[in-house]
């Protein structure tokens, strides 16, 4: 037997009637042409140049004159769609984090309810590490150069994710709304779908079905296990 969770439940729905937050990184309007077809593709000539200098030397060490050569975009020209390079990182963002196409965990527990808690976070992990891993991988190593709006508007969308999951786990446990171990495991649950793209550097020759059927039981079993135990204080 599937065993329920209430991601369908009223406090869980409030929570996803409230996210409404859908704003992008801010780019540059192209002025230098009128014709959106060729913008649209000169955009993604110079960023999907840019993603793999990007990885591979790093957005420091990334020059213009790189990702010129690299695309094939003029340099005389380059500035009629971008405004600098980081105007190139914010469409990159835009595209492989905040727009990727990859469902986020609390839409998947709301939309799915026939299924049992571990499967939607074995499918959300799963296309997580799928759709967001170039992403993923961009953010972290371009966090240093992001401006602090830029990186307000990523934390914005993180939180907003973080938050349904604790109403969602808080409906799941019965603990009380002020018991912070909820949002602690939330947290968690983000982070390692988040280290998922990393994964490479320790266990590279594990089935994927493997590392995310793993990771889910053991995320299943920590929030399941929250109610088991009283939250101790701290002595005062």
């Amino acid at each position: 037997m599937k065993k329920e969770h209430p991601s369908a439940g009223p406090t869980a729905a409030r929570a996803s009637a409230d996210l409404n937050h859908q704003d992008e990184l801010p780019v540059a309007t192209a002025a230098g042409t009128r014709n959106l077809s060729l913008t649209e593709k000169r955009r993604e000539q110079i960023c999907d140049a840019a993603l793999e200098l990007f990885l591979q030397k790093g957005f420091a060490s990334t020059t213009i004159r790189d990702i010129c050569a690299r695309s094939g975009v003029n340099q005389a020209s380059i500035y009629d769609y971008i405004s600098n390079k980081n105007d190139i990182l914010r469409l990159l963002l835009n595209r492989l984090w905040l727009n990727s196409g990859a469902p986020s965990l609390p839409d998947l527990l709301e939309q799915h309810p026939e299924n049992t808690l571990k499967e939607n976070i074995v499918w959300y992990l799963k296309e997580f590490w799928s759709k967001r891993r170039k992403g993923t991988l961009l953010a972290y190593r371009t966090i240093p150069h992001l401006t602090q709006e830029d990186r307000k508007t990523m934390r914005i969308r993180d939180e907003e994710v973080i938050n349904r999951l604790t109403v969602i786990f808080q409906d799941l446990t019965q603990l009380p709304e002020n018991d912070p171990r909820i949002k602690i495991i939330a947290n968690l649950v983000i982070f390692m779908a988040g280290f998922g793209p990393f994964r490479d550097w320790l266990h590279r020759d594990l089935d994927t079905d493997l590392v995310a059927d793993t990771v889910a039981a053991g995320i299943v079993a920590m929030i399941e296990n929250l109610a088991n135990y009283s939250l101790e204080q701290p002595e005062s």
